[in-house]
């Protein structure tokens, strides 16, 4: 066998799967310029090719929305009047300069010019002030204060009277009220009660004994203040045991007064025996005697 025909052999064992090809390659007996140049190998199909093909057009996907449609979509101020006024009411409320009735109909987008009803009820509320002169409307807070002298003198006030003030109702007439309570607590003026979870200011009480040599009233040592809230209070059967053993007894309850029953008649001014009338069975004596005059012993 010659070198040619070994080599046609070789060929025709290893000849590829042209199956897969779009065109025909040439054939292996061809001229050998056609055999020695190689054929192209075509691109290996892949599912995306395949699907992109097949379909037309890829599909979009829809874009997110951050949308809650469990609540309900804010649409102003709504058309109740009740709810206008609210509208009205905060946002001069979150001011504390006065007002034009148009400013706040613009502001708020409500009918206030034009709804006579809205417009009574504005001028009839309590904490809303107009004045005739110049036509402004202004709101009345529960403080009137703008500097940390007076909101101390407002604190001592109030405390005077047994109470504190809450520190909402202070930010509402002044909005730094609330950094000037922490400087006034830090100077020893004032003192402060907190929420246990974020540690907001809440109540603000004057502090009446100064931080000093003399009268005292300085910071309790967090020592002392670890120990104190590291003290449990047992419980009933425990405390009762407690106090027995060591020869004490509990106070008693207050014993309840008893109440009156409610089938009893209240109490008020008597009024007079009602008088019944005498049956007369005497009728033998009638037009001799008058039965119904009382007749006095001579």
């Amino acid at each position: 066998m010659s070198l040619g025909q070994e080599r046609d052999a070789f060929k025709r064992l290893h000849r590829p799967n042209y199956a897969s090809w779009h065109s025909q390659p040439t054939p292996l007996n061809s001229t050998s310029s056609a055999a020695a140049t190689p054929a192209p190998v075509p691109a290996p199909i892949t599912a995306s090719t395949s699907e992109s093909t097949s379909t037309p057009s890829a599909k979009k996907k829809r874009p997110k929305t951050n949308i809650v449609y469990s609540q309900p979509a804010d649409t102003g101020t709504g058309t109740n009047v009740n709810t206008q006024l609210v509208y009205a009411i905060d946002h001069l409320k979150s001011t504390h300069n006065p007002m034009r009735l148009q400013d706040i109909a613009i502001v708020t987008n409500t009918p206030l010019e034009t709804d006579a009803v809205l417009l009574e009820k504005f001028k009839s509320h309590d904490r809303i002030l107009w004045d005739p002169k110049t036509d402004l409307y202004s709101y009345r807070h529960e403080f009137s204060f703008r500097n940390k002298a007076a909101l101390l003198t407002e604190i001592q006030r109030q405390t005077r009277k047994g109470g504190g003030i809450p520190v909402r109702a202070l930010k509402e007439s002044w909005k730094e009220a609330p950094l000037a309570i922490e400087e006034l607590e830090k100077e020893g003026d004032v003192l402060v009660t907190r929420t246990v979870k974020d540690g907001q200011l809440r109540m603000v009480f004057w502090n009446e004994i100064k931080p000093d040599d003399e009268s005292g009233g300085k910071q309790v040592e967090k020592e002392f203040f670890d120990l104190w809230h590291s003290l449990k209070v047992p419980n009933d059967v425990d405390l009762l045991r407690a106090l027995h053993a060591e020869g004490l007894q509990a106070t008693a309850e207050e014993t309840p007064i008893p109440k009156a029953p409610s089938n009893m008649k209240k109490k008020g001014k008597r009024s007079a025996p009602r008088q019944r009338q005498a049956k007369i069975t005497n009728t033998h004596l009638k037009g001799e005697i008058d039965l119904s005059r009382d007749y006095e012993r001579k």
